[in-house]
């Protein structure tokens, strides 16, 4: 059993930059692919940005790449989100997830692939 507790979510303006956190329980955090997703007001829950057990290896929707950046800690059980020139459309609720057993550099994006999720974070960008 893996529990996922988000953090770091809020009000910022357009242009600006967040930090999310997903601290997660249990002992084989290392061995889990993590993954974000967010779900806007209205719509349909959507890929972010994943990593391989081993931080090796990550994946970002074409909407976020080269403005968000995914990390993950081992040894802290801790996997980041840094969002950098934060638009009005990434307003949402952002969740982690956490894959457990696949191939060593799977980033996975979709949803069912994932074994354990957080409750989520609201994110909301002014302009």
């Amino acid at each position: 059993q893996v529990q996922l507790v988000e953090s770091g979510g809020g009000l910022v303006q357009a242009g600006g930059s967040l930090r999310l956190s997903c601290a997660a329980s249990g002992r084989t955090f290392s061995t889990y692919a993590m993954g974000w997703f967010r779900q806007a007001p209205g719509k349909e829950r959507e890929f972010v940005a994943a990593i391989n057990w081993n931080a090796r290896s990550t994946y970002y929707a074409t909407s976020v790449k080269g403005r968000f950046t995914i990390s993950k800690d081992n040894a802290k059980n801790t996997v980041y989100l840094q969002m950098n020139s934060l638009k009005p459309e990434d307003t949402a609720v952002y969740y982690c997830a956490a894959a457990g057993g696949r191939p060593a550099w799977d980033t996975p994006a979709l949803s069912y692939e994932y074994d354990y999720w957080g409750q989520g974070t609201l994110v909301t960008v002014s302009s």
